[in-house]
């Protein structure tokens, strides 16, 4: 008989009176004085071997060697146990085998720490033994979830004809954004290779090529600093698709989360709704808007431009903005209020403060700035924000950049604080009508929006010379319960637009033909019109198995320090390798 002709966790009572072979590891090893209980685990589950010297001695006598984590296969038959003596917390707690044989494949030195408790260890400790990480049932359950989103996609994609294909890893170094990882060059010593950030450009060449419907799981670099939801390597499903415009890129799309949500026992409403970048910016301050709650910032410009509060009135006059969030009844304390300053007046989001006005009963209002309006101004503002009795107001002046950024943020954390996130609903939002480019305010270049091959919106090509800030994108983001899962656009396919875009980022001719030639030349091929999109994978698995970490739903990840804790990667390389690679190290010194 082979390893296993059964898992443990698919057996139950209609089994009774079934000869199988299982294998597995030693989960649980209890000696009850004669008899040996033994909880044999495999991905699938658990199941309860016994061992009594009356009934199968042979077994037993190995039964008394074994320790958590060994390796072992056993033969025997499904007998169901005995009323009474059923475990409902084991979901195969209604049988139990009395081995007839039993095989150490592999002994198991003790552990650094138990499985039961790795859960609640550090996560160094963790990611250090891996391996063992991965053997508990939630690490189990979350990278198999990952392959069962994974092959959803594939399935929906190969059935409306797209090819997977492959694009290099060893490529050339583009500005996509974040720095690239260089790999140097053994045998044109000097020169480098980079990794991808993206397929970008390869997926680009392949509509060029002929090949109208492209998709691959892709592997991406980047390196930059990590937080909960990054990391240096990461998983997207890239798409891209021939002779077809924005509608096309969206149906299919939607399709695609149509059938994840469809394999994972959900459903989802299609169309999913759309917002303008605009809109999404002035109502939410984010162009990610979690749609799960109902609070939008509210505008109170032309009321303070008039008003009484200097404080208000001049920034207002510097033309910058004055907006808020009404929010829903509750009794703050001083510490609160504080805290809430705090939160948006850190260097990440800029502003210089954060006023508030609370409407009590009776007309009463509590405000450190109330003096400084009258009557009719504060029953405007309580008007405007439709403002009830207990609810207050959080005001924020500022550049608009500054205020959106500010309280997007705050909206968030009280969208959180309060529980106003609805936690059951599923809200997407499509993102379109995106600004093709930004003005840097420090140096005043222009910087894209997304990247520097999404197509201007043709109907603004003619302010590409004169207002580029003006110029719309033919881009559009996909938004789930406030995170941005993925975004594409329609392609540049003219030469002349792709150059002239380069250029108006700042970039000599010289570069251009250096670093994007190929691009040009084939751009210049008869290109079709072309679009895409590229969906994180890390990231959908992560919300869909409502886990906070990308390294819950990574098999391997990497930590803080782009390094990985079980090889001990990045590490260093001897002289000799350094020397066939014209390399040599140059560390800053530490003082």
């Amino acid at each position: 008989m082979s390893f296993r002709s059964h898992f443990c966790g698919t057996l139950s009572q209609s089994d009774d009176g079934l000869k199988v072979s299982l294998a597995g590891w030693v989960d649980v090893r209890r000696d009850l004085g004669g008899v040996i209980f033994i909880e044999l685990r495999d991905h699938t589950g658990k199941l309860q071997l016994v061992a009594d010297p009356q009934i199968n001695p042979q077994v037993y006598k190995v039964f008394e060697t074994l320790k958590a984590e060994y390796c072992i296969k056993i033969q025997g038959i499904i007998k169901n146990r005995p009323a009474g003596t059923e475990n409902p917390d084991l979901r195969t707690g209604a049988v139990e085998i009395y081995p007839e044989s039993v095989e150490i494949l592999n002994k198991s030195k003790t552990l650094p720490l138990p499985l039961k408790d790795f859960e609640d260890t550090d996560e160094l400790f963790r990611l250090k033994y891996r391996f063992l990480d991965l053997r508990r049932d939630s690490m189990q359950k979350n990278i198999r979830f990952r392959h069962k989103i994974t092959q959803a996609i594939r399935d929906y994609l190969v059935a409306k004809d797209f090819l997977e294909i492959e694009t290099p890893i060893l490529t050339k170094s583009t500005p996509e954004g974040a720095r690239d990882y260089l790999v140097p060059s053994r045998m044109q010593k000097g020169k480098f290779f980079a990794l991808p950030q993206s397929p970008q450009l390869f997926k680009q060449l392949l509509m060029i090529s002929g090949f109208e419907k492209y998709f691959q799981v892709a592997r991406c670099f980047r390196d930059e600093d990590l937080r909960a939801d990054r990391q240096p390597e990461f998983t997207q499903i890239d798409i891209e698709m021939s002779f077809i415009n924005i509608e096309d890129i969206i149906s299919n799309t939607e399709g695609i989360f149509e059938n994840i949500f469809k394999v994972i026992g959900k459903n989802v409403k299609l169309p999913f709704q759309r917002m303008d970048y605009d809109t999404a910016m002035n109502l939410y301050g984010k162009d990610a808007p979690d749609l799960r709650f109902d609070m939008k910032l509210i505008d109170f410009t032309d009321i303070m431009e008039t008003s009484g509060f200097e404080s208000f009135s001049k920034i207002v006059s510097k033309n910058g903005i004055v907006k808020g969030l009404c929010v829903p009844t509750k009794d703050w304390s001083r510490k609160e209020y504080d805290d809430l300053k705090n939160l948006v007046t850190t260097k990440e989001y800029g502003a210089k403060g954060l006023a508030w006005i609370t409407y009590k009963e009776n007309n009463e209002i509590a405000s450190p700035i109330a003096k400084f309006f009258s009557e009719e101004e504060l029953s405007k503002i309580k008007t405007r924000a439709n403002a009830k009795e207990g609810d207050s107001i959080f005001f924020v002046a500022d550049k608009k950049e500054i205020v959106h950024n500010a309280l997007g943020r705050l909206r968030l954390h009280l969208g959180e604080k309060l529980n106003l996130i609805d936690k059951n609903k599923d809200e997407f939002v499509w993102i379109v009508n995106w600004p093709l480019f930004e003005k840097d305010h420090i140096s005043g270049k222009l910087n894209v929006m997304h990247h520097p091959f999404t197509s201007p919106d043709m109907k603004d090509l003619h302010l590409l010379d004169t207002e580029p800030v003006k110029v719309r994108a033919l881009a559009y983001d996909i938004v789930y319960n406030g995170v941005e899962l993925g975004g594409g656009s329609i392609r540049t396919y003219r030469e002349d637009i792709q150059k002239k875009v380069l250029q108006l980022l700042n970039i000599e001719d010289e570069e251009i033909e250096n670093r994007f030639g190929f691009l040009l030349q084939a751009l210049s091929l008869g290109a079709p019109p072309h679009g895409g999109i590229a969906l994180g994978l890390d990231r959908l698995v992560m919300m869909l198995a409502k886990e906070t970490s990308l390294r819950q739903v990574i098999a391997f990840p990497k930590v803080q320090s782009s390094s990985c804790p079980l090889t001990e990667a990045p590490s260093e390389v001897d002289s000799e390798q350094l020397e066939e690679l014209a390399l040599k190290i140059s560390l800053p010194n530490p003082s």
